[in-house]
């Protein structure tokens, strides 16, 4: 009779353990794809996009992006230099940059509210260590 409680007691507990991770499993499960809106953008619409200001001057051109607990929190842009000399790299708040499509000339475009001279004053960001290219 001892050996059947036993018996007993270890198939329930087997039964219990299954029952919860049966239940921890579907639980645990995540979304794994999602769909695209049309109003989404995509990174290589982004990358090499001129922003301009207010005053439709060129203030610089995005160059990368950061991500951050796999959400966008940064716009690397490029700023001042010619032809590749003298540039330097700022990051922007995502937010700080207006980016929109025009359906009329299927083109992108971004703005911000500031100057030339206020992002050469922003602290600089450097490809380096980790983020070396």
């Amino acid at each position: 009779m001892r050996k059947l409680l036993v018996a007993l007691a270890v198939a329930t507990s087997f039964a219990g353990a299954t029952a919860l991770h049966a239940q921890t499993a579907t639980t645990a499960t995540r979304e794994v794809y999602i769909k695209a809106e049309p109003t989404d953008v995509l990174s290589s619409n982004l990358i090499n996009l001129k922003v301009q200001n207010n005053a439709k001057d060129n203030v610089g051109e995005i160059k990368d992006l950061v991500v951050s607990n796999g959400r966008l929190s940064g716009l690397i842009l490029s700023v001042g230099g010619f032809l590749g000399m003298g540039e330097r790299y700022v990051v922007v708040a995502p937010a700080a940059v207006k980016v929109v499509y025009s359906e009329n000339d299927k083109k992108w475009s971004a703005t911000m509210d500031t100057t030339k001279d206020a992002l050469k004053a922003a602290p600089e960001f450097k490809y380096e260590g980790r983020w070396s290219k």
